[in-house]
């Protein structure tokens, strides 16, 4: 019995220990709900590794009294993870693509895209005005949003409200639109509620032509750009808009690019595998270079229209105020 024991202890000390994984992330609810997510489809994959999950504080997490525009600070909730990156603190992190700079920083990549969940933006009413949408809110009622996306769309569409700044994560602001009288209602992404189990609070969910969603989401919050996308019978089609602050100004446009993606295909090119910051080197180039370049025309014919006037003129009066 007890040769059987030590042999045992003998096997255990000398098995291979696994390789740990560490995955860096915010500490909101809703960041490790989304990082437990990814690393129980990591851990599936690879069952062989073990994953430890690092949560951290982000500059955006911290400053909670002043809109997302107004900090100007880039990466706001990004930052912390990129230096933990950099000085080999993590091996990866998990982000909401709409958190994330447009242009990463040298040596970093986008490794992974998971299958995107509901886009839209969703309304989250005061339980005083359950059963209502926005356009039936009372005049001048008050809807709480930090996207100047957001508030542009919504202020164009329905200039019966009116939109204010609100900061916080998911629960905070639920809380402050629950138990305060400032608020009638409150702009969330749809995603997010669903991630979080709170279906029930979804009270609208908006229509493209009433609010688009953010680029890829990489245009993210802080400045009034807005896209919609449709795959139908192999056409790819892009809506994309920019607006004034206040709504009254809106240059939109759609374009359309053939997507072929064969259902057996080679790898992509060994020697050029980033495409836009994305690592994707099983993904065939020509549907990749198509959808890039659709977004390219895009932007170039709204900047040919004037959105360039229209962004410079909301910075100027958005670092103003």
């Amino acid at each position: 019995m007890s040769g059987n024991g030590n042999a045992a202890a003998t096997a255990e000390e000398n098995s291979p220990k696994m390789r740990v994984i560490r995955v860096g992330t915010r500490k909101s609810q809703l960041a490790r709900i989304q990082t437990d997510s990814v690393v129980a489809t990591l851990k599936a994959l690879y069952p062989g590794l073990q994953f430890e999950i690092i949560a951290m504080s982000t500059t955006g997490d911290k400053i909670l009294d002043t809109a997302l525009s107004k900090i100007g600070e880039k990466s706001l909730f990004t930052k912390e993870l990129e230096h933990a990156l950099e000085k080999n603190e993590v091996d990866l992190v998990v982000h909401s693509l709409k958190d994330l700079p447009t242009v990463l920083p040298p040596g970093f990549t986008i490794g992974a895209i998971c299958k995107r969940e509901n886009p839209h933006d969703a309304v989250v009413f005061h339980p005083k005005f359950v059963g209502k949408t926005l356009e039936t809110l009372p005049e001048k009622s008050v809807v709480g949003t930090s996207s100047l996306r957001r508030a542009a769309q919504l202020q164009r569409k329905f200039s019966h409200l009116e939109f204010r700044s609100i900061r916080g994560n998911l629960n905070t602001r639920l809380r402050k639109l629950d138990e305060q009288q400032e608020f009638s209602a409150i702009i969330l992404a749809t995603a997010g509620l669903q991630r979080m189990g709170w279906h029930n609070r979804v009270g609208q969910i908006l229509r493209p032509e009433e609010c688009m969603y953010a680029v890829g989401q990489e245009g993210g919050c802080s400045v009034p750009v807005a896209v919609h996308t449709a795959m139908k019978d192999g056409q790819l089609y892009l809506t994309g808009g920019v607006w004034s602050l206040d709504g009254s100004d809106s240059i939109q446009d759609t374009m359309q690019a053939t997507i072929h993606v064969p259902a057996q295909h080679e790898d992509g090119p060994e020697d050029d595998p980033q495409l836009v910051g994305i690592t994707a080197r099983n993904i065939p180039r020509g549907p990749q270079l198509a959808a890039q370049n659709l977004g390219i025309s895009l932007a170039n014919l709204l900047l040919s229209k004037g959105a360039k006037n229209i962004l410079d003129v909301a910075r100027q009066l958005n670092d103003a105020h």
